[in-house]
């Protein structure tokens, strides 16, 4: 196994072509090693948007091993190679990656960057939350998600922001639905002011399909959180972290609520997954 990894790192390495690039780049992420995660992540910022694509994929299909390396990696300068990480973080969707999702999606000065995470947010594995953190997480994307879709001077990002809202709207159906009317009524508030048409028929495909979904569905067994308590006491961290940056006044005023909620975690009861 590893002579073969050797040997498909070696080719994306050795690649004297757009294609050959391009090829390797594909051959290495099918095999779905861990070991080519490096070489994957660097891949993104070549000059190459059909390795990157490969690469991205790659990267969702190896799922949460991915998530150090991305966020260790994250480069500040190349906005192509930022841009596409973060489209591998919004699509393996691991809470880990969350603040990141949300300081890009709201303060990011590359559009693509911003499209990006917008349209992750949405997307997060909400199931591995614990319940109290979930509420928390929630609200935070929430935030961030009406703020994209109203404030964002490019069509796109506030497109990929509705997409987010719609995503998490079904997310919350069942434990919000106070959220998801508020979401309702934020779209219907947007369709009647943005004037990009692209985005106003967006806002109605989202508010068609959340009609019809209106009576939530029961939830899908899924794979338990890998995450452990200190995964989870470290979300938990940032999230104040960004609640302190932002100056906001936090839920209920109290910032005990996080130091709270962090020892709550540190002792889970017994049969709760975290």
């Amino acid at each position: 196994m590893t002579d073969h990894l050797s040997t498909l790192i070696q080719a994306v390495e050795d690649a004297d072509s757009s294609y050959r690039l391009l090829a390797a780049v594909q051959e290495l992420a099918a095999a779905r090693l861990e070991g080519a995660i490096p070489t994957l992540i660097a891949a993104l910022s070549y000059n190459n948007p059909g390795a990157a694509v490969a690469a991205v994929d790659g990267l969702i299909q190896l799922g949460e091993p991915s998530i150090p390396a991305l966020l260790e990696q994250l480069d500040l300068h190349n906005y192509t190679a930022r841009a596409w990480a973060i489209r591998a973080l919004a699509g393996i969707g691991d809470p880990r990656g969350l603040v990141t999702l949300l300081g890009v999606a709201t303060a990011d000065f590359s559009p693509s960057v911003r499209r990006a995470a917008a349209r992750g947010l949405g997307m997060m594995k909400w199931h591995w939350f614990p319940d109290d953190l979930l509420e928390i997480a929630q609200e935070e994307a929430l935030e961030a998600l009406l703020f994209v879709a109203q404030q964002d001077e490019e069509w796109v990002v506030r497109y990929a922001a509705i997409m987010g809202l719609q995503a998490l709207a079904r997310a919350i159906a069942a434990t919000h639905p106070d959220w998801r009317s508020r979401i309702q009524s934020h779209l219907e508030q947007i369709a009647a002011n943005d004037e990009n048409w692209a985005v106003r028929a967006r806002i109605w495909m989202a508010q068609q399909h959340l009609q019809t979904e209106a009576t939530p569905t029961p939830a899908v067994v899924a794979k338990p959180s890998p995450l452990s308590a200190t995964d989870w006491q470290t979300i938990l961290e940032k999230l104040y972290d960004r609640k302190k940056q932002e100056k906001l006044v936090l839920a209920e005023g109290d910032p005990r609520r996080y130091r709270d909620l962090a020892a709550s975690i540190a002792q889970p009861s017994d049969g709760v997954q975290v």
